[in-house]
């Protein structure tokens, strides 16, 4: 690792205790005890136990802060800091024994994202940034990738398979104007490892719609302190809170841009 400010070494002390309680999991996924939130979106009861050893992990240590989680929703605390928490980013992918799914942990303060990690304990890589100080994978300097041409790009990206119908046909149309623009079109099934990719220059670009703060909240950060522009589709001045949000290299943003806000109202 880099040299860590305070608050990322407790930010990734916490990821790591609830990365053990995960695995754990993982290798055990098919007796899992799992109810259905809705159509391709699941919960289980191992994300609901990452996110309590988070909660604990960082309350303990950041007393005064506020959280954001998915699960829990909203803790408000006494202090300008909030941790926005996805404890567990690829549920589907968890649930079906596909290795690519992560820990999430963001920091804001007074509205602005500080500081982002984003823990892969499968692979064992970490992304973490914090504001003016860069983007790094354990200790490697992270940077967007170099790209210009829009048909040599991989673009990563969502299905809006658990959105309601008007966001499927408008993802099917962002969709078809990106076929045949670009080298190809990846979905991984998780935003946060989508966005770390982009910052690591093994995609190009990432966009997706109806997102929430906890997917995109670390990894927005992680991409422009790795050099690369994220915003939002729908014209929103926060694109961690945007309902469409797309994250690229410098190059490439303005015309994946263009093609895809076309589609979507």
């Amino acid at each position: 690792m880099s040299v860590l400010s305070a608050n990322l070494t407790i930010m990734l002390r916490a990821a790591e205790k609830a990365a053990r309680s995960l695995l754990r999991d993982f290798n055990e996924v098919e007796h899992l005890q799992v109810s259905q939130k809705g159509p391709a979106n699941f919960v289980s009861a191992a994300d609901k136990r990452a996110e309590e050893i988070l909660f604990e992990e960082l309350k303990k240590a950041r007393p005064s802060f506020s959280f954001l989680m998915e699960e829990s929703g909203a803790h408000k605390g006494t202090d300008e800091y909030t941790f926005i928490i996805d404890p567990l980013d690829g549920t589907t992918n968890f649930l079906h024994g596909i290795p690519h799914w992560a820990i999430s942990i963001g920091l804001e303060k007074n509205g602005e994202m500080i500081t982002g990690l984003i823990h892969d304990p499968v692979k064992n890589e970490t992304f973490h940034a914090e504001k003016g100080t860069g983007a790094f994978m354990q200790n490697r300097r992270l940077r967007v990738s170099a790209r210009t041409n829009l048909n040599l790009a991989v673009i990563g990206g969502g299905d809006s398979a658990s959105r309601p119908a008007p966001v499927q046909q408008q993802f099917i149309k962002c969709l078809a104007s990106l076929t045949g623009r670009t080298s190809g079109y990846r979905r991984s099934g998780s935003a946060a490892l989508d966005l770390a990719y982009v910052a690591a220059g093994r995609f190009d670009g990432f966009w997706e719609m109806g997102l929430q703060p906890w997917d995109s909240a670390a990894g927005a950060l992680i991409v422009k302190e790795a050099g690369g522009a994220v915003s939002s589709l729908k014209g929103n001045a926060n694109p961690v809170y945007a309902d469409a949000l797309l994250a690229s290299n410098m190059a490439l943003h303005a015309q994946l841009k263009e093609l895809l806000k076309t589609n979507i109202d």
